[in-house]
């Protein structure tokens, strides 16, 4: 028999504008504001206290609730109410793991599950909390675990889809050692950021955890930041500019997104070459692409501020 309430949930959802960008950002916001990087200095889950891991699938409900209050309320039962169906938040870092409590049982449940590692995915589906599709026994607090039966059961809004990426967490230890062994300087911990993750999306909350400064986005413009400082090696930082987009669209870089950076070295290109298929226009007349390892330094050029 058709579980209507699950399907008017499932629908509600399916009816939000840009779901998945904004479910992405939420869980890339919620590791971001666990690990409070700009004070402490950590990007990654296991550098994180056993009790900070616990409250992790709390900060998840109450972010989306927050990101979604149009279509999510608060529930009179559960934890929310969607479509006027009464649905529990239930997260889990590990795929399979979450933990349905006794009141939630032939509830509509929400799953969600997300990872943060070099490649972060998230997935999230419904599923109806009913005696078939859970285990039994359970802990002390008598939660419990879905079975094969219920995992077949769960109806995936979202499956392994991308989360914003976490640069530190691409890097080789090595490149990270090197952003971080400058103690005493924010400044250079930024430049030093932006050498090495060239290419590559670096968000505003990994610019707090390498600055660990209150004024960290001013180590990255021009006027002393690292924009202006790392322009005599050839290197541009792009941001979340419309303009700045285009140039990373025709010089074959991934595109910043909103609150995001991305770094290149470049070199003047040559107009006839097809080599140079790569290039464009960032200062006036001349055209550049991005360097190569044989290519001399030369200074950047200044882009557009809009």
């Amino acid at each position: 028999m058709p579980d209507r309430e699950l399907a008017a949930v499932k629908n509600s959802f399916r009816q939000i504008p840009n779901l998945e960008c904004r479910i992405a950002s939420v869980l890339r916001d919620t590791y971001d504001q666990i690990y409070y990087g700009q004070k402490t200095g950590r990007f990654r889950v296991s550098q994180l206290f056993k009790t900070e891991k616990t409250h992790f699938g709390s900060l998840v409900e109450i972010n989306l609730r927050r990101e979604f209050e149009q279509e999510i309320q608060d529930g009179n039962k559960m934890d929310y109410q969607i479509a006027g169906v009464e649905v529990d938040c239930k997260f889990s870092q590990k795929l399979g793991g979450w933990m349905i409590p006794l009141e939630a049982r032939g509830e509509v449940c929400l799953l969600v599950w997300a990872e943060d590692t070099a490649t972060p995915k998230w997935s999230m589906g419904l599923v109806r909390a009913s005696e078939s599709h859970l285990n039994s026994g359970g802990n002390q607090d008598k939660k419990v675990t879905l079975n094969k039966a219920g995992m077949q059961a769960v109806e995936w809004l979202f499956k392994n889809a991308e989360m914003p990426p976490n640069v530190l967490l691409q890097l080789p230890d090595v490149d990270v050692a090197r952003i971080f062994q400058n103690r005493s300087s924010g400044q250079q911990r930024i430049n030093e950021l932006f050498r090495v993750a060239q290419k590559r999306r670096i968000g505003r909350a990994i610019i707090a955890t390498v600055a660990q400064q209150e004024d960290y986005m001013k180590r990255v413009r021009g006027n002393g930041g690292a924009r202006s400082l790392l322009k005599p090696e050839g290197i541009i930082i792009l941001g979340d500019y419309c303009s700045h987009k285009t140039l990373a669209r025709k010089l074959g870089l991934p595109e910043p997104q909103e609150g995001e950076f991305v770094s290149a070295r470049v070199y003047p290109a040559e107009r006839n070459k097809p080599s140079d298929c790569l290039k464009a226009s960032i200062s006036g007349s001349i055209l550049w692409r991005l360097a190569g390892p044989n290519d001399p330094v030369v200074e950047a050029p200044k882009l557009p501020s809009i």
